[in-house]
């Protein structure tokens, strides 16, 4: 009897990483597979540190391949990957592309609008998306994606529990929205906020995405220090209002990112609130909040604007609905808003990692 090349790449993708619960296969983390008579042998790259992990990984290989075929004898050489992977994500988060944070001065500007609608928008492109939603204090995103009264899984992977992100409207989403009950109050000190991000990131089982998008709180608090130190970010968005108080607040914000010892490129701004027009007087434009603020944030952080959204009673009723605007076919003139900011957003993206190195996790030395 022979044994199959095919046959054993297929029981190896039964086998997964401890990391992100995807397949060993699909994450290149076997190399040198050999096949010589019954004998198969093949090296198996992880970052894993945990000898006992590494062990039942080990096993997990051993055992895909005997069940395939019982007499063939399997050798594995366990390699220490140090190298980081070629995506911006680095070696946190290898299966996500891009990581992007959505950030504003204050709050009320509608972060977690921009952040779901363009999520679908980038849905409708082709792209897999995620969403963490990191304000803690007042999560959004399962108000906005009609997930508040679910729960997520927890998933046990060699021993350790995992969290599987809620899908809703073709997102990968996670929220401590989702976790504690809708009127309770979160009252954490920033070391437990930092360790509940921590969770989203290192204890979510995140599929392979495009980009996964975060929802920032206002400001440049605990969180946002802990997620710079805990995942390198491909790019930030910054969202505001045309009003000069909003944009005094997102200049402090957007100068956090661009610290040196920070350094996460504004990929654009968002200005939310732009302008009203009222149903009866479609020609009408009303500048309740002022004008020019984005363009004048976008030419501090020497940016673009990623586009204009005006203030319609549409947008936020599909938001308190759980079903974003973007998803309507009857808001098609609402929705070429953020049509046209997703497809900037996707050519600053692409302009980013042609041209600059990725970004770093920030190393707080004393």
């Amino acid at each position: 009897m022979s044994i199959d090349n095919n046959r054993i790449v297929n029981a190896l993708r039964r086998v997964k990483d401890p990391k992100t619960g995807l397949d060993v296969i699909g994450l290149k983390m076997i190399k040198d597979l050999k096949i010589d008579g019954m004998n198969v042998s093949f090296s198996l790259s992880t970052s894993e540190s945990s000898p006992e992990i590494k062990s039942s990984i080990n096993f997990a290989c051993q055992q895909a391949i005997t069940e395939e075929y019982p007499e063939a004898q399997v050798h594995v050489h366990m390699e220490q990957n140090a190298a980081p992977p070629t995506t911006q994500a680095g070696s946190v988060l290898p299966q996500i592309k891009n990581v992007i944070a959505i950030a504003s001065g204050k709050g009320g500007v509608g972060k977690s609008t921009v952040t779901t609608n363009l999520a679908i928008e980038l849905i409708k492109q082709g792209a897999t998306v995620g969403i963490m939603d990191a304000d803690l204090y007042g999560p959004s995103i399962p108000t906005m994606l009609g997930t508040t009264a679910q729960r997520p899984q927890v998933k046990k992977l060699y021993g350790q529990n995992k969290i599987v992100p809620i899908e809703a409207h073709g997102i990968h989403m996670i929220s401590i929205g989702n976790i504690i009950e809708p009127e309770q109050a979160v009252v954490l000190r920033g070391p437990r906020l930092g360790g509940i991000i921590k969770q989203f990131v290192n204890e979510c089982l995140w599929p392979e995405l495009d980009f996964l998008l975060i929802d920032l709180p206002p400001g440049t608090g605990d969180i946002q220090l802990t997620l710079v130190q805990t995942l390198p970010l491909t790019g930030a968005i910054m969202v505001t209002t045309p009003q000069e108080v909003a944009i005094v607040d997102a200049v402090k914000a957007m100068n956090m990112f661009l610290l040196p010892n920070i350094n996460v490129p504004i990929l654009g701004v968002v200005e939310n609130m732009s302008w009203f027009t009222p149903a009866e007087l479609p020609d009408n434009k009303y500048h309740i909040f002022g004008q020019g603020g984005g363009m004048s944030l976008a030419k501090k952080a020497n940016t673009m604007m990623l586009g204009q959204i005006p203030l319609v009673q549409g947008i936020r009723e599909a938001g308190d609905e759980g079903n974003p605007i973007t998803n309507k076919q009857s808001s098609e003139i609402t929705a070429s808003y953020f049509e046209n900011i997703c497809k900037n957003f996707v050519q600053q993206v692409n302009v980013r990692n042609n041209e600059i190195a990725p970004t770093k996790i920030v190393e707080i030395t004393n």
